[in-house]
C-alpha cells in the first residue's frame, strides 16, 4: 500500500495537532494521501496489528440523546448494551449529522480529543494492553501516535469492558 503523507495538515487535522499540543501532549498528527478511514486501512499505513489501532465512535444515548465516545480497539465490536450499563442508559449509533454536531469532526476522523463539546468517553480495556496505540486525527486520512495512558489523560475516559 502507498504510505505517501501529506507535506502540510489539512484544516480538520491541524484542529487535531492544536489541541494535542495544547494538552501538553507531543504527539505528532500524521496525514497520509491514502485512506485510514478503517481500522485495518490505519494499521497497514502505520506498520502496527489491528488491536493498536484505538476507534472513536460516537453513540447516541436513547433516552437523553447525550453523545457518548467509545474508543475502541480496532479487532473489537463494540456491545452497546455493555456500554449502555456503564452510560445508565441505552445507547445506539449515531448518525452522520450527529456525530459531526457532537464532535466538530466527521465519522471515519473523529479523534479522541478536540471536540466541540465535551463527551462523556470509554476506553476498550484491551487498548491497554499496548505499549503503543494509534488514534484518528480529524480526517479519515490522519492518525496519531500514543500510549494508552496518555489516551487515558486526554479523554478522562474510563478504561471498561466494551466487547
Amino acid at each position: 500500500m502507498d504510505n505517501e503523507r501529506r507535506t502540510s495538515l489539512s484544516p480538520s487535522a491541524q484542529k487535531v495537532q492544536d489541541a494535542l499540543h495544547a494538552q501538553g501532549f507531543a504527539c505528532t498528527v500524521i496525514e497520509f494521501v491514502e485512506s485510514t478511514r478503517t481500522s485495518a486501512e490505519a494499521a497497514a499505513r502505520v506498520g502496527c496489528t489491528l488491536g493498536q489501532i484505538a476507534k472513536s465512535l460516537v453513540f447516541r444515548g436513547q433516552v437523553t440523546g447525550k453523545p457518548v465516545l467509545v474508543i475502541t480497539s480496532g479487532s473489537n465490536r463494540v456491545d452497546e448494551a455493555k456500554v449502555g450499563q456503564h452510560f445508565s442508559e441505552p445507547i445506539g449509533r449515531a448518525d452522520a449529522e450527529f456525530v459531526r454536531a457532537a464532535s466538530g469532526f466527521a465519522i471515519g476522523g473523529v479523534p479522541p480529543l478536540g471536540h466541540s463539546q465535551p463527551i462523556e468517553t470509554f476506553i476498550d480495556e484491551d487498548l491497554l494492553q499496548y505499549a503503543a496505540i494509534w488514534g484518528a486525527a480529524g480526517t479519515p486520512n490522519a492518525v496519531f501516535e500514543l500510549t494508552p495512558a496518555d489516551l487515558q489523560k486526554m479523554t478522562k475516559g474510563k478504561a471498561v469492558r466494551v466487547k
